[in-house]
């Protein structure tokens, strides 16, 4: 795919490439008790998965997305439905907390069917499912992982997002007492007995940052955001691109590095996740030093190759989670915000235009694994590698390029909203920024 390619892609064809993405989603559903609906991970596999991060919790968001953005009356049915068969997974007892794995994100969920669609027992689901998500608590955390998707953090934005002040400060305050002093700010161990020490958003210092910095802004609590930023000198410390960009390893020491590449460029553990927490700094420490660092991300990002997949290994995901679709969805934050050039958007929007596989089933995208045989992997539903993330991307692209609004129906608590005011404010790409932390031990 070209430049010249992706200048010219048509807003109409991204739409409807999107329609025949969510006729496939919708064919794959399973049909479920008291008229349910649920998605496996892929079509191939026999259960159902309820989570926000693979499941069906993380295909509602987007049934919502089409629902508003259609005025089609299916898409809103197909979400009231998806919604008993996530309350019936935290019935039949669902035992993982987190947000993107578990019962926290599964409620964030149930509480957007309510919101938006104003069903009522669909928020009364919620509530009781946070109420286990506070019982299970056992004073420091909720299991083996401490990070944003699996752990405390996760938890802590997604009680925030649906109103749980008191359960998101719960579960946010442990931190003071586990961080771990480096030269230069604090780190944590992302997961219990694991050596490797995470920098990025999903399961490392940055999501941790990116919580702390949210929770502590909504009550008003200067340790909260003093150790945010303590986290957040320790990765901007890591730095390997030099002034003009932002680049930090994958971890330290290199988790599995006989299957993990050093450097990634995603949301998961990349700088287009990375910017998204300089993003919320900007906003939460009222600091638009910070817009500097997401512009070096934005520039590594740019500079990458991506969506080219250069060597086997290099980008070979479509997806939201660690691929195309989330730099996607930072390319719509600029150009909404920064009032970006659309370029570079249309680029990532050409390249998974291209990607597409479709036939009478409608469109899906096969992500790649270059160590297996075969390497093309089975089409997959969900938020993270599948149609769901991809389409509220691809739609929220579309509003963008119409002059429509470019908020999402649901707010996923790890990207902050775009700030009209941010693009006031112009930091140079180059510009120093200066991350002064409080002195002193965090235990």
């Amino acid at each position: 795919m070209t430049a010249t390619d992706a200048t010219n892609v048509a807003v109409d064809e991204v739409e409807a490439l999107t329609v025949n993405a969510l006729h496939w989603l919708l064919k794959s559903a399973r049909k479920t008790g008291n008229n349910g609906l649920a998605w496996t991970i892929k079509p191939s596999d026999n259960e159902p998965n309820p989570t926000l991060y693979s499941g069906t919790a993380g295909v509602i968001p987007v049934l919502l997305e089409t629902w508003r953005h259609f005025g089609d009356d299916r898409y809103g049915d197909a979400a009231l439905r998806a919604a008993r068969s996530v309350s019936a997974a935290v019935v039949d007892g669902r035992q993982d907390n987190s947000l993107y794995f578990g019962l926290t994100g599964m409620a964030l969920a149930l509480r957007a069917v309510h919101d938006e669609l104003g069903a009522a027992d669909a928020a009364a689901a919620a509530d009781r499912t946070l109420a286990l998500v506070r019982a299970r608590f056992d004073g420091t955390r909720w299991g083996s992982w401490f990070d944003l998707m699996g752990g405390n953090a996760g938890i802590g934005l997604g009680a925030l997002a649906v109103g749980d002040t008191d359960l998101a400060v719960l579960a946010v305050e442990p931190y003071l007492r586990s961080a771990e002093q480096t030269p230069v700010g604090v780190h944590w161990e992302a997961q219990t007995g694991r050596a490797a020490r995470f920098h990025h958003i999903s399961h490392g210092t940055l999501g941790i940052v990116y919580a702390l910095a949210r929770v502590g802004r909504a009550t008003g609590r200067a340790d909260l955001t003093e150790l945010a930023r303590a986290g957040a000198a320790d990765v901007v410390a890591r730095n390997e691109a030099g002034p003009a960009g932002f680049l930090v390893p994958h971890s330290d020491p290199q988790n599995h590095p006989e299957l993990t590449e050093r450097y990634s460029y995603g949301w998961c553990h990349g700088p287009a996740g990375d910017a998204q927490v300089f993003r919320l700094l900007r906003d939460a420490l009222d600091d638009p030093a910070w817009q500097a660092l997401a512009n070096r991300c934005w520039h590594t990002v740019t500079h990458s190759g991506l969506p080219r997949r250069l060597r086997p290994g290099f980008w070979d995901n479509n997806g939201r989670c660690c691929g195309t679709a989330g730099v996607l969805a930072l390319a719509c934050d600029r150009m909404a915000e920064q009032n970006d050039h659309p370029n570079f958007a249309r680029l990532l929007v050409a390249d998974i235009i291209s990607r597409a596989i479709r036939d009478t089933d409608g469109a899906r995208w096969s992500n790649l694994e270059h160590r297996a045989t075969p390497s093309t992997l089975e089409p997959r539903t969900g938020w993270a590698m599948g149609n769901a993330g991809i389409v509220r991307e691809l739609l929220r692209f579309v509003r963008i390029s119409r002059g429509d609004d470019p908020a999402y129906v649901l707010a996923w608590p790890d990207q902050p909203a775009v700030n009209q005011t941010a693009a006031a404010v112009r930091v140079p790409l180059g510009a120093e920024v200066f991350i002064q932390c409080r002195e002193g031990d965090f235990r």
